[in-house]
């Protein structure tokens, strides 16, 4: 499927999104003048110059309305975990991340390979019940069978009773709902979940996505030295997708980094009212997600994120932001110092 078939940006899977992009180019230095000056002059200019380009070169969300369609697996994994994917043989965990503008439509052509009924259920957006991914109606999907899902997504507006109806636009999330119970426990469990973000038109764009999944004492079914982690350079805009999953509150904190507790995790201005956190409660089911520039105001390191619940941290609940300098170093990582002391 090309590119803008499905995304405007990226359909990517796995524990990290690929990246859409490197950091923002550098603006052409000035040329240089005959006189101190001048140059002076010139260096001044350059700098307006370079900042109101940046301004103009932050990617935006483009309005919705369009129509996707896309294939999706439920397969087994070889370590006898579970997965979703967009081509045969090629699941992770979490599963693909799904992106959307509001006023879209998405088709999934959801075919289960696996030997128990499967199923994909979706949060935040609207679907008729044909679409609701359970066994308790009839909407589950049986071994070696396909259904198409359908998904819609709209704007907010008014309705005819004059209150104000929200849009779909949010950090959400898909999941089985039919492997082990009714209810898909046991899918959840060995890791059929994955993203969805849906954009309101005009919405930052990231450079680069990160989905970080706590599941019951696992970060993407994943403990203790093996969490996984996430890399980007200073500078670069990163979108954080997080997710709960299990029978366990957590605390979601991120270290060196703090974002706004809003849609969107940015602070639309000076007046806006939403708090500055570093730190949020999430509960079974809770998805939240911003947006942070890497490194901002602390520069390069390996930043810790972790579950501020010391029990759970303790017990493995943590893993790294790696924000590297331009050269690609990243002060005070040692990799083979952190193994060893996660094992210890």
């Amino acid at each position: 499927m090309p590119r803008r078939g499905f995304s405007r940006r990226l359909l990517a899977g796995g524990a990290a999104a690929a990246a859409i992009g490197g950091p923002l180019p550098l603006a052409s230095p000035a040329a240089s003048a005959a006189s101190a000056a001048s140059a002076t002059s010139a260096t001044s200019a350059s700098s307006a110059s370079s900042a109101e380009g940046a301004k103009r070169r932050v990617a935006t969300a483009a309005a919705g309305g369009a129509v996707r369609r896309i294939k999706m697996y439920a397969e087994k994994l070889p370590d006898g975990q579970m997965g979703y994917g967009l081509e045969k043989g090629k699941a992770s965990i979490p599963g693909p991340l799904i992106e959307l503008t509001e006023g879209d439509t998405l088709h999934i052509e959801f075919e289960n390979t696996m030997d128990v009924t499967a199923s994909l259920h979706v949060h935040g957006l609207d679907y008729d019940t044909a679409s609701d991914g359970t066994q308790l109606n009839r909407s589950a999907v049986e071994p070696g069978e396909t259904r198409t899902y359908t998904w819609r997504t709209h704007a907010p507006g008014t309705r005819a009773d004059g209150t104000w109806r929200p849009g779909s636009a949010g950090y959400w999330h898909y999941h089985d709902h039919a492997v082990g119970t009714p209810h898909g426990t046991g899918g959840l469990r060995k890791g059929l979940y994955g993203p969805v973000v849906v954009r309101r038109a005009g919405d930052v764009l990231p450079q680069k996505q990160f989905t970080i999944v706590f599941n019951d004492m696992t970060i993407n079914n994943k403990s203790g030295h093996d969490a996984p982690e996430f890399r980007a350079t200073v500078g670069e805009r990163v979108e954080i997708i997080m997710i709960t999953h299990g029978e366990y509150y957590h605390t979601f904190h991120m270290h060196g980094h703090r974002w706004a507790d809003n849609r969107t995790g940015i602070l639309e201005g000076p007046d806006d009212p939403s708090r500055v956190i570093d730190n949020k409660i999430t509960g079974p089911a809770d998805s939240f997600g911003f947006q942070v520039i890497a490194g901002e105001n602390t520069g390069a390191g390996a930043w810790m994120y972790h579950c501020h619940v010391q029990s759970h941290s303790d017990m493995g609940m943590a893993g790294l932001f790696l924000v590297a300098k331009p050269d690609g170093t990243i002060p005070g990582y040692d990799p083979h110092h952190l193994t060893a002391g996660r094992g210890s």
